[in-house]
């Protein structure tokens, strides 16, 4: 047998073997660290290395990208590592991160199926001073949702940017920023529109605000968000208190989550620009 190449890409190095075959030249592959292309008859020699310079000019050139589906190869002997979705989740979030997505989910199909007033009765904010001692109340509107999309943007944010800070600031500080910009978006949320209200979205727009000034001054934390989608939420901000938008949103709750978020990512960075 004769070699005739090696591939640092197997992939590129089995779309050539593959071509060949259409072409009625048997090529065959061994990986180690490089992937070897050997020939075993050598007659054939002069040919294959004629094809592979015509290869190297442009390996995703359509003739070669269809070639594995002409030659019905499925024993390659190129293996790729399996990524489950909870395998997903996992490496992204930490115990609070999937504790509270967890919640939302519970709640959410409760308020389905037993309806959003008797769920709301339960967990809203204090709406009179019979309920005002009922401290979770101040929190656990921020676990209520009232429609698929609401559910689905308020879970994915949280789980990237909350996943993101428990895994490198740790559940402690994910807890804090979580309890402080409930609260304290529920507030405002409560004084402009009354205790009807509910949603993640107060702490998701902390988040945010957090994850992009932190980044900005403490870029070693590994904390960030591209300033692309910082603006691009300050854009629907403003557009959510013109009315632009077209939907029922807790623009007191948004805006004031954004405000903490900021705050909160100044006070955590001083220090750290005072070492710098």
């Amino acid at each position: 047998m004769l070699m005739i190449t090696s591939f640092s890409n197997p992939r590129v190095a089995q779309a050539f073997v593959d071509y060949m075959q259409t072409q009625g030249v048997i090529l065959t592959l061994q990986h180690h660290q490089q992937s070897d292309v050997w020939l075993a008859d050598e007659s054939q020699a002069e040919r294959v290395r004629s094809e592979l310079a015509r290869f190297m000019e442009n390996p995703g050139d359509p003739r070669y990208l269809a070639a594995s589906w002409q030659s019905g190869q499925i024993d390659s002997g190129l293996h790729y590592r399996r990524f489950p979705l909870r395998a997903a989740l996992r490496e992204r979030g930490g115990p609070l991160t999937l504790l509270m997505s967890a919640l939302c989910i519970v709640v959410f199909v409760m308020m389905n199926i037993i309806g959003d007033q008797t769920v709301m009765m339960w967990l809203a904010w204090p709406w009179d001073a019979s309920v005002q001692f009922e401290v979770w109340r101040y929190f656990t509107h921020a676990i209520m949702h009232f429609s698929l999309v609401h559910i689905i943007f308020n879970l994915f944010w949280w789980w990237y940017l909350g996943g993101m800070v428990e895994k490198r600031l740790g559940t402690g500080k994910l807890v804090v920023i979580t309890l402080i910009s409930a609260l304290l978006s529920g507030f405002v949320q409560h004084q402009l529109t009354g205790p009807w209200f509910g949603g993640l979205s107060g702490v998701v727009y902390a988040l945010i605000g957090y994850a992009w000034l932190r980044g900005i001054r403490d870029p070693e934390s590994q904390i960030a968000l591209p300033n692309g989608l910082f603006i691009f939420t300050v854009v629907l901000m403003i557009a959510e208190w013109f009315g632009l938008t077209g939907f029922a949103i807790a623009n007191g709750a948004h805006t004031a989550g954004m405000v903490i978020g900021l705050a909160m990512a100044l006070v955590d960075t001083r220090n750290v620009r005072k070492r710098t």
